[in-house]
């Protein structure tokens, strides 16, 4: 079975420095109907202005997955990180027991354009941890790409929870496949362009979860780039 979720059905705040779509119930947006799905709580689509910034603020008890589509993202943390994220960057922060950090634009004009994800871990009060990889542009790296995991398998950043993050870039016309093992299901996450996913139409933003499938099949009608989640 494959659900689909509607971009344009998506929570939505305008903040003027913020312009953020929530997949999932956030802050003051709250629908019972999307809870989150699996242990993936929250899909943050959020765009900076030029300047603008989250200031120090904390987590615990999540892991906490950023992926920039275009511009960049300065990060400090209270575990003494600070990095300059930029399109193709990955970076997981492990909340665990607390962990406090601050993101702005550097840019004075340009937006920074990126995917915050929280995954719930598969235990509590763990040690805080960071990490990050550059998976480059999609020219460079097409296809499918593994950039989490639990054990950080094949080059990835790991994970406290079963789960598989995959970054898929396709050209127009290009196409991929994953095989869901018995009891995984999987969410996908159309960051741009447009695609097929098991014969169903997805334009940017739009999500889908699927359950009881044995196969997901995605196929590019315009350049797109994508998120799965391979979920326990």
């Amino acid at each position: 079975m494959t659900t689909i979720r509607p971009a344009n059905e998506r929570g939505h705040a305008n903040h003027g420095w913020l312009d953020t779509f929530h997949t999932f119930s956030f802050a003051d947006y709250y629908d019972p109907r999307w809870a989150g799905f699996r242990s993936l709580h929250v899909i943050n689509d959020d765009t900076v202005a030029g300047g603008g910034g989250f200031g120090t603020h904390p987590h615990r008890d999540m892991e906490i997955i950023t992926y920039i589509l275009s511009g960049a993202l300065q990060h400090r943390d209270s575990m003494g990180h600070e990095a300059v994220l930029r399109p193709g960057d990955v970076q997981r922060i492990s909340a665990g027991t607390g962990i406090a950090h601050s993101e702005f634009n550097p840019s004075p004009i340009e937006p920074v354009h990126f995917l915050q994800i929280w995954i719930q871990p598969d235990r509590k009060g763990a040690k805080p941890d960071y990490a990050e990889r550059s998976f480059g542009t999609g020219a460079a790296r097409p296809g499918l790409i593994l950039v989490a995991s639990q054990e950080g398998r094949d080059g990835s950043v790991s994970l406290q929870q079963d789960a598989d993050v995959w970054l898929v870039r396709l050209g127009a016309g290009a196409g991929v496949s994953h095989a869901l093992k018995p009891g995984r299901q999987a969410w996908l996450h159309l960051a741009e362009g447009e695609a097929v996913l098991n014969g169903r139409e997805l334009s940017a933003g739009d999500g889908a979860g699927l359950s009881e499938e044995t196969e997901l099949a995605l196929s590019a009608k315009t350049s797109a780039q994508a998120l799965l989640f391979d979920l326990n």
